[in-house]
């Protein structure tokens, strides 16, 4: 698999933006801590956010036309 600068800077630009975005909805609005007392486990929350951020810039880098 030959990887293209377009798609993956696209896919970068994307991956900054959306866990910019997460950061600030868990850390900032939301609050990680109540997460966690929410859904019981640690684990889950921390799973859960980092494939809330690499799967979508996944799909990203997939469906950009180079």
């Amino acid at each position: 698999m030959k990887l293209k600068k377009r798609k993956i800077k696209f896919a970068a630009i994307f991956f900054l933006c959306w866990f910019g975005f997460m950061v600030l909805l868990v850390d900032g609005i939301i609050g990680f801590q109540s997460l966690v007392d929410y859904f019981g486990s640690y684990a889950l929350v921390e799973i859960t956010l980092l494939l809330l951020v690499a799967l979508p810039t996944l799909a990203v880098y997939k469906f950009v036309k180079e």
